[in-house]
């Protein structure tokens, strides 16, 4: 199944995909609200609005399976991720990224190895997955990398549709 076939829910709960996205490239997030890596919504936010012109978008997904660090409802998630980042990408529901419960969309994105060859489990917060415009996994950056790293933006701009 292609990324962009895997059903999804919105924040505010509307079926969806990615096929909506397709043809951009994308920078999934599982993002949480209460975390240290918590201020990188502001990268992320700089990111879109960045490369948002050159087909670009950041996709957040809420998950509250490290620390019970994302325990707002959709609307708390919202109205924190507007007010305190000015966050004008696409969140998406409440999932978990890892075991036995894992979204069908993070059981392909985790069969992808990051730099240093390390496939499976997302490590934390804010573990990031560049996705080219025709559907492939680029990259997969761990949590630590800031959003605005010379490695990460390197990598979108390698990716960006021509």
């Amino acid at each position: 199944m292609s990324l962009y076939d895997i059903p999804l829910r919105t924040l505010s709960g509307e079926p969806t995909s990615l096929a909506d996205h397709k043809g951009k490239a994308l920078l999934i997030v599982n993002v949480a609200s209460k975390c240290g890596l918590t201020p990188q919504y502001a990268g992320l936010e700089r990111l879109q609005e960045r490369y948002a012109g050159r087909g670009f978008t950041v996709l957040g997904f809420p998950c509250n399976q490290f620390a019970g660090q994302e325990p707002g409802s959709a609307e708390e998630i919202q109205t924190f991720c507007s007010t305190t980042y000015g966050v004008t990408f696409p969140l998406f529901e409440k999932i978990d990224v890892n075991g036995e419960d894992r979204h069908p969309l993070y059981r392909q994105l985790t069969q992808v190895a990051d730099a240093e060859g390390e496939a499976g489990d997302v490590a934390w917060n804010f573990e990031k997955f560049l996705v080219s415009p025709d559907g492939t996994v680029a990259a997969r950056i761990r949590p630590r990398v800031d959003p605005e790293a010379d490695e990460l933006t390197a990598a979108i701009e390698a990716v960006l549709p021509a």
